[in-house]
C-alpha cells in the first residue's frame, strides 16, 4: 500500500532547503487552528496533538502554535473562520489527485487552485469525480533508527495496524481511522520514534507514467505546494 501525501514530500525537502518557511508555518497553524476548535487541550483532543506534533517536527515556534491554538479556541479573533474544502482534479496522465486546502476565503482558493491546475496540466473535477478511488486511513511513520527490523515489525503487527510498509528506514503504518490514536499509542509504548501521524487520502489502486509525464506532474505539485491555502495533497501515482 502507497501512494499517502506527496505534499509531506515536498515540505520535507524545502524545510531541509529552503529559508523561506513562512509558507510551511502558515499552512501549519492552520491545521492547528482547524484542530483546536474541538477543545484547546491536546491531552483530550488527539486531532490538536497530532496538528501540534506535526508543527513542533518542523521546528515551528511555540509563540506561533499558541496563538493558532487560542485562535481555533475563540481566545485570539484573527480575521474570518478558517474552514477546510477537500478539491478534485486530474493532472498530467490522468493522475487522480485530491488537495485539501484551510482557507479563510473559499472564493479565492477555488480560483487559485483552478487556475494553478489549468496551467500546469491538469483539471478540476467536480465532487465526487475522483474521491471514490481513495479510502481514508490513518497513516504513521515509525522512524527505524538502530532497532531492529523484526522486532518493530512486530511491534507494528501487536498495534492492531491495518498494514505496514518501509520506506527509506521508515516504516509507514496504516490504519482504521477510528484506531489511529489506539495504535499510535501501542507504538509510543513500545518506545518507537514517531515521526508523524495524521489522516490521509489512500489510493485503491495506482497509475504509473512516464519520466516526462511523472516531470509535469511534480511540476504540478511545486506550485501547488506555494499556494498557502493548500495544505496537503493526495494521489494514486505510484
Amino acid at each position: 500500500m502507497s501512494g499517502h501525501s506527496k505534499w509531506s514530500t515536498i515540505k520535507h525537502k524545502k524545510a531541509i532547503n529552503d529559508a523561506k518557511r513562512a509558507n510551511i508555518f502558515t499552512k501549519l497553524a492552520k491545521d492547528v487552528t482547524i484542530a483546536a476548535r474541538d477543545g484547546g487541550d491536546p491531552e483530550m483532543n488527539f486531532k490538536l496533538r497530532m496538528a501540534i506534533d506535526k508543527a513542533r517536527s518542523m521546528n515551528m515556534p511555540k509563540d506561533n502554535i499558541e496563538r493558532a491554538i487560542k485562535s481555533g479556541t475563540g481566545e485570539l479573533k484573527e480575521g474570518a473562520q478558517i474552514e477546510e474544502i477537500l478539491y478534485e482534479a486530474y493532472g498530467p496522465g490522468q493522475v487522480a489527485i485530491l488537495i485539501k486546502t484551510a482557507t479563510d476565503n473559499k472564493n479565492r482558493t477555488l480560483s487559485e487552485v483552478r487556475n494553478i491546475l489549468n496551467k500546469n496540466g491538469g483539471k478540476p473535477v467536480e465532487g465526487g469525480g475522483v474521491s471514490w478511488q481513495f479510502e481514508q486511513k490513518g497513516v504513521i511513520e515509525v522512524e527505524l533508527g538502530s532497532k531492529d527490523e523484526e522486532s518493530v515489525e512486530m511491534l507494528i503487527i501487536e498495534s492492531g495496524a491495518d498494514d505496514y510498509e518501509l520506506e527509506d528506514k521508515v516504516f509507514v503504518v496504516y490504519t482504521k481511522v477510528s484506531e489511529l490514536q489506539k495504535v499510535k499509542e501501542a507504538l509510543e509504548r513500545g518506545n518507537l520514534k514517531i515521526q508523524e501521524a495524521s489522516l490521509a487520502f489512500i489510493p485503491k489502486d495506482t497509475v504509473s507514467v512516464d519520466c516526462a509525464t511523472r516531470e509535469k506532474y511534480e511540476n504540478l505539485l511545486e506550485v501547488l505546494d506555494e499556494q498557502d491555502d493548500v495544505v496537503d495533497v493526495f494521489d494514486n501515482l505510484g
